[in-house]
């Protein structure tokens, strides 16, 4: 078998993943199919590549060499294809992004400042992989959160622009939750509730286990994606994590955390000599959605944030 750019990215995804599970579901694969990918690989180097443990994978000696010589061709070869479309298409804007509401506003405004460049947009549950792809040249910016506490893993050769410094993440619950009847609720509130939430969404159970520790409180857990979340919340059987965008539902509840003991930090990524103009529109965005949700604009009116200056 002869390697191929496929090959190297799939190796690349699993060490960047650490786990086979994981950089499956990144690679819109079954773990099966990259396991059996995998072994492939390995018996064409004549060489073991991962160490398979009970945590995850973590590569060889062996491993770390061909990752350091495959991550430069990928890099590489992505550098081509994008100079090469963009060349035949014309001026393009690559977005790439983890969930936000202040997405279709930030489109609406590029499109607006922009009438005669193609836009594409990317949403994905892993900020580290857009910013992989940022840096290999496959995105030329990433709208990304990174949860407090768990550092984002930003390449080198990088310009980044901090949007909010400490978002805080409210909870959705059920609509008739005892808790729902206060304003605000604390953790406590909530001790004897399922949490769900979806391990895939870098930082996320980590950031959320360290809260619950700090609290002195282990409740039950579903690990879920936060679509089923959603049906799950509504039904009455769990509660959940939730940006401070989130809207008003006639069918669940949205309440900030005494304390907001959890948060994120909002960047903007982009490759050198990428639009400037982006950073700005994309605040305004996020600021409308923002002022228009009533429970976070009172929290940035309280905290007198800087968001709260017009753009």
């Amino acid at each position: 078998m002869e390697l191929e750019v496929r090959h190297l990215r799939a190796l690349c995804a699993i060490a960047d993943a650490g786990s086979l599970h994981k950089a499956a579901r990144q690679l819109g694969v079954s773990q099966p199919s990259l396991t059996t990918q995998l072994r492939r690989i390995e018996r064409a180097l004549d060489g073991e590549l991962f160490l398979r443990e009970r945590t995850g994978c973590r590569p060889t000696p062996f491993g770390r060499t061909v990752l350091g010589r495959a991550r430069p061709l990928l890099a590489e070869m992505a550098a081509l294809v994008a100079e090469a479309r963009a060349q035949a298409h014309g001026p393009r804007l690559r977005i790439g992004s983890t969930a936000s509401r202040a997405l279709p506003g930030w489109l609406r405004r590029l499109h607006r400042r922009l009438p005669d460049t193609e836009t594409s947009l990317l949403v994905d549950v892993s900020a580290n992989a857009l910013l992989r792809m940022v840096a290999a040249g496959q995105l030329d910016v990433a709208f990304v959160h990174e949860v407090e506490g768990s550092p984002l893993r930003v390449p080198e050769g990088l310009q980044t622009h901090v949007l909010m410094e400490r978002e805080p993440q409210f909870v959705s619950m059920p609509r008739d939750h005892p808790a729902a009847r206060q304003e605000i609720v604390s953790l406590g509130d909530l001790a004897a509730d399922r949490w769900a939430v979806d391990p895939s969404v870098d930082g996320e159970w980590d950031g959320l286990r360290r809260v619950f520790a700090g609290a002195g409180l282990d409740p039950p857990v579903l690990h879920t994606d936060y679509h089923t979340a959603t049906s799950l919340i509504i039904s009455g059987e769990a509660v959940a994590p939730c940006q401070p965008t989130s809207g008003p539902r006639e069918d669940m509840a949205i309440r900030p955390l005494c304390g907001d003991p959890l948060a994120v930090r909002l960047l903007l990524a982009t490759r050198p000599g990428a639009h400037a103009e982006v950073y700005e529109d994309l605040r305004a965005a996020y600021r409308e959605a923002a002022l228009r949700t009533p429970p976070y604009r009172a929290w940035l009116h309280h905290h007198a944030s800087p968001l709260l200056e017009a753009a």
